[in-house]
């Protein structure tokens, strides 16, 4: 990917000189989205696709501006920004979508909303009266089909809904004309899909659960050689969470910690928050609860700062929970 990545940049470099600037949209549409992240950050192709958008409509180019909104929002989901801010800015994609009559955007953005509202308070003061058309998710020719269930996916693990999660995540069926987009959604879903699975199979020594997380390593590994950025974390806790299954403990604390780190270093505050999460839960099972009350503690100020009120309630009450079974334990020894 190197030398591709290096072709390409060089490609946009001659673009940016030569060609006009009512180019842009589609350009930066195609490549920063389809391609760019395999080795650029997930937050830089964000940014262009912005600039994408903004471009798209300085120059009349509305829908395909759009088109750029939407693929920045995804790509913002997926690297841990802000969830309020986002809820804004797609208020305002929202807004201009109904200025300029592209209701098949409108449609999407409002999975979008309904996604990071989920996120945010599971939409209990978030939520608006409007609401997408989806038709039946059931339909394979329906277009709305990958949308409904990867979001569904996605909300369901951050909700915690395991059998919905899994269940979601493989109804997802790649479309041709827009294979390359959705390469990247495979990488989220399967990096949700395999957690899901070891929550699920926990304790039983599944052989379908170790396949599903054996898979998702290796997918993660060749994804990590290129863009160590935007991948390494999601490797590590992986390899944390079948080390913990296999009661390797001494290794899955250092991949927990070492998932936590790279998470850090590449600003995934919520993935930063979920290692916290996973590695304060083994704690807790192993009956370290002081070590679980820091890890839990690290998880709140992480989801405080993605702005998940969802999660930090979640997380008060593991940490009211492990702070009861210490003074418990405190209470036995005196």
């Amino acid at each position: 990917f190197s030398i591709n990545s290096r072709i390409a940049k060089n490609a946009l470099s001659l673009r940016e000189r030569f060609d006009t600037v009512a180019q842009t949209p589609e350009v930066y549409l195609n490549f920063y989205s389809g391609i760019a992240w395999r080795f650029e950050t997930f937050q830089v192709c964000a940014d262009y696709l912005c600039r994408g958008f903004e471009t798209g409509l300085s120059t009349g180019n509305n829908r395909t501006g759009l088109l750029c909104a939407l693929q920045a929002t995804t790509l913002s989901i997926i690297s841990g920004a802000n969830l309020k801010s986002m809820l804004n800015k797609i208020d305002y994609y929202l807004h201009l979508s109904t200025t300029f009559n592209i209701a098949s955007g409108r449609n999407v953005l409002l999975v979008f909303r309904e996604t990071v509202s989920v996120l945010i308070d599971k939409g209990e003061a978030t939520s608006i009266e409007a609401k997408p058309i989806l038709g039946d998710p059931n339909n394979l020719g329906n277009t709305m089909r990958n949308v409904y269930y990867r979001h569904e996916a996605v909300r369901a693990f951050w909700l915690g809904y395991t059998e919905r999660c899994l269940h979601c995540s493989q109804k997802i069926i790649p479309a041709e004309e827009d294979y390359a987009r959705l390469v990247l959604i495979k990488f989220q879903v399967e990096f949700y899909q395999a957690l899901t699975s070891v929550d699920k199979w926990r304790g039983y020594n599944s052989a379908k659960c170790h396949g599903v997380v054996r898979n998702a390593i290796s997918l993660m590994r060749n994804a990590a050689a290129n863009s160590d950025w935007n991948f390494t974390n999601k490797l590590c806790l992986l390899e944390a969470e079948q080390r913990s299954l296999s009661y390797n403990h001494r290794e899955a604390i250092a991949s927990y910690d070492a998932s936590i780190a790279s998470a850090k270093k590449s600003g995934f505050i919520h993935e930063q928050g979920l290692a916290c999460e996973k590695a304060g839960f083994y704690h807790k099972r192993n009956g370290s609860v002081r070590k679980a009350m820091g890890y839990f503690k690290q998880a709140l100020e992480c989801y405080e700062e993605w702005g998940s009120s969802m999660k930090v309630k979640f997380i008060q009450g593991e940490l009211n929970d492990v702070q009861m079974l210490a003074n418990n334990e405190l209470a036995r020894r005196g």
